[in-house]
């Protein structure tokens, strides 16, 4: 896979614009291609069928795709090409199925949360939880605008005075790599996605693991993540027994991991409560969420995407991938 492309899904939304903008900077990252994929809309497809059956020439070769010039322009291309690097497909059938089917090459399919016909009170449209829950490639999925609305303004608050968005955009795109862990059961591809994205972006990975007993009367349940280095766990120390075998459990499940990748720092935080709900808080610091697909030991028949990877879809405040637990779901 190491010359798969980054696919960023659009459809000339504002949702997907933001999806192909993290799109086209993840294959700088990866110093890959970009293959921007837009799924034809129902009319533009009955049309293609209609002449290919007429055989009437005295139709137009191709039905006219506005997305298409909509990314070039986006893109900066000059002519009627697109810029070196970039492809474009014009896709047919039903979106989930289509981008399945074209995610089985990719590096990883970039996509909004919502596309242009989604509700505005949605948090996820049914296409991105669709293919979040069935593609053979990891799925990214970019929140829209105003899911993180209230934390961009809690951080202008925070830091007024110095300004712009591209400030903003530079603080983002400095955050960690927050990737949820299950010593026991999460599979190595989630791991290996989330140190390689750290990797490319020169960041550190927060590995967070959940203990669902009751807190002590001391801990409060929304305190701040407590991090502790493998350093740290000598046995006469004081924490939660539960906490700290989660933490020894961590540090030997990603011994192989530092190994790999010995310039990726590495935070360990086990935590009380509920592991969706503490990635979701991570989220709010974070330039991506990992999280595994499903459980590993499900039947290749069983493809509903798990309840953690579910509901920090729903509700993280930036990207999230979602990274496949299976190699036979496709």
């Amino acid at each position: 896979m190491s010359n798969a492309p980054v696919i960023a899904a659009v459809d000339g939304s504002e949702h997907s614009l933001r999806a192909l903008e993290w799109a086209r900077k993840e294959a700088v990252r990866h110093d890959c291609g970009l293959l921007v994929a837009h799924v034809l809309p129902d009319h533009a497809q009955l049309y293609a069928g209609r002449r290919a059956s007429l055989h009437d020439a005295s139709e137009p070769a191709e039905f006219a795709d506005p997305v298409r010039d909509w990314v070039r322009s986006l893109l900066g291309a000059d002519g009627p090409g697109l810029p070196e690097g970039v492809t474009y497909e014009a896709l047919e059938g039903s979106v989930p199925e289509a981008l399945r089917v074209i995610g089985s090459r990719a590096r990883m399919l970039v996509m909004g949360s919502r596309g242009r016909g989604g509700f505005a009170s949605l948090l996820l449209g049914s296409s991105s939880r669709a293919v979040a829950s069935t593609a053979a490639c990891p799925v990214v999925v970019v929140p829209h605008a105003e899911r993180g609305a209230a934390d961009a303004g809690a951080e202008a608050g925070a830091g007024a005075g110095a300004g712009a968005d591209a400030d903003a955009d530079a603080e983002q795109s400095a955050g960690r790599v927050v990737v949820g862990l299950h010593a026991a059961e999460t599979p190595d591809d989630v791991l290996t996605f989330a140190f390689t994205e750290a990797a490319v972006r020169g960041t550190t990975v927060q590995v967070v693991s959940a203990y669902a007993i009751p807190p002590s009367p001391s801990l409060v349940i929304d305190s701040p993540f407590a991090v502790i280095p493998p350093e740290g766990l000598a046995d006469e120390g004081d924490g939660v027994p539960a906490e700290r075998e989660m933490l020894r459990s961590q540090t030997e499940r990603l011994a192989p991991l530092r190994e790999r990748f010995p310039d990726v720092p590495v935070e360990q935080a086990a935590v009380p409560g509920d592991p969706a709900g503490r990635l979701v808080i991570a989220s709010r610091a974070a330039a991506l969420v990992v999280v595994g697909r499903h459980h590993p030991r499900r039947t290749a028949m069983s493809l509903a995407i798990g309840s953690v990877a579910h509901a920090v879809l729903h509700h993280a405040h930036g990207p999230v991938a979602v990274v496949p637990t299976l190699k036979d779901d496709v």
